[in-house]
């Protein structure tokens, strides 16, 4: 086999995303036949099923749904099915399962359980054929194409486009959000101030990554870059929930990385930070309205349901410049393979 370099897969991928994004989108049409299906069914609520990386898109996607849709959204506890056999009434229920692989066995199980107990199913994976898109009534393709590295990067943005204009459609909408997104994302993933923040980052033992609304699922999914790349002790809480409690453990021995896009939720992240700063702790500010009195990296502004999908990118870049700089592969990282099967 020829020899590759630590982190050269997961190069790799985060460097397609621009290329990625844009066929999405230019693949728009796929959606619009699975998005009449739902609209015409009507659903009264929707819940999402996922796990890793997949479920912090169905975060993303529960915002999606609950502010452009107006329906009430929720995150399935697959084990309710699986381990304790639950069968609950799901009749008009809009059911869409999200999983890269589309293999884990839990959410096939819980997907056509689903299906048996009256929800309309669909599965949004980037494995056509599998065992998932088997089990769903619906099926969309994220269309990321392989991914070898085992830290998701282009199948967790990819999903989250995809999931937006899936809903978006849903709606009756034009996807104007989106306009032009492989050239945003290619700015995005260009933007300045990841080298510093590597080197903030680089002795940090302790990583609490932070945003509201939309971008909660940023800080969700920055958290488990962090701890899987770098073995960092990292966690994400939504800043109001940083605020009851979590905030009490930060110092000056913790390092923050704040996620503040244009919008409501970056609005309402300023009291956020005044505490955060009070805490002494070391921040790092990203997103198009990150503050200026603050080391930052400063992304474009865009539509805030968008901005989850361009956060990412140098967020991805900072994981994999931080594993490096602390020795490790991001390739290989210890216990971890791409399919993870859970029961």
């Amino acid at each position: 086999m020829p020899h590759t370099q630590p982190g050269e897969s997961m190069r790799a991928e985060i460097d397609q995303q621009p290329t990625v994004l844009a066929s999405i989108l230019d693949r728009r049409s796929d959606l619009v036949g699975v998005a009449a299906t739902i609209a015409a069914h009507r659903p009264r609520f929707v819940l999402f099923a996922a796990r890793g990386s997949s479920d912090h898109a169905a975060i993303y996607a529960k915002y999606l749904t609950e502010v452009l849709l107006g329906l009430p959204a929720g995150l399935v506890s697959a084990s309710t099915t699986t381990l304790y056999k639950a069968k609950p009434d799901l009749t008009d229920v809009l059911y869409i399962a999200v999983s890269q692989s589309g293999g884990s066995p839990d959410l096939v199980e819980a997907t056509a359980a689903a299906r048996a107990h009256g929800a309309l199913t669909v599965a949004v994976t980037n494995t056509p054929g599998s065992p998932l898109t088997e089990s769903a009534e619906l099926n969309v393709d994220i269309g990321a194409g392989p991914e070898l590295a085992v830290a998701a990067t282009k199948t967790y943005t990819a999903t989250l486009l995809t999931l937006y204009l899936l809903v978006d459609a849903v709606r009756g909408g034009d996807a104007a959000a989106a306009a032009g997104i492989g050239e945003v994302a290619s700015a995005a993933l260009a933007a300045e101030g990841v080298d510093a923040a590597v080197a903030r980052l680089r002795f940090a033992e302790r990583v609490v990554c932070t945003g509201r609304g939309y971008s909660s699922a940023t800080a969700a999914e920055t958290a488990l870059k962090l701890a899987e790349t770098s073995y960092l002790s990292a966690r994400a809480y939504s800043g109001a929930d940083l605020l009851h409690g979590p905030i009490a453990a930060l110092d000056a021995t913790t390092s923050v990385l704040a996620v503040t896009s244009a919008g409501a939720g970056g609005a309402a992240m300023a009291e956020v930070l005044d505490v955060v700063r009070a805490s002494g702790a070391d921040i790092v500010a990203v997103g198009s309205a990150a503050a200026a009195d603050l080391p930052r990296i400063v992304l474009p502004t865009t539509a805030e349901e968008i901005a989850p999908v361009l956060e990412i990118l140098p967020l991805q870049r900072l994981a994999l410049e931080l594993s490096l700089a602390r020795g490790r592969n991001p390739d290989q990282p210890r216990g971890l393979s791409k399919l993870t099967r859970t029961r």
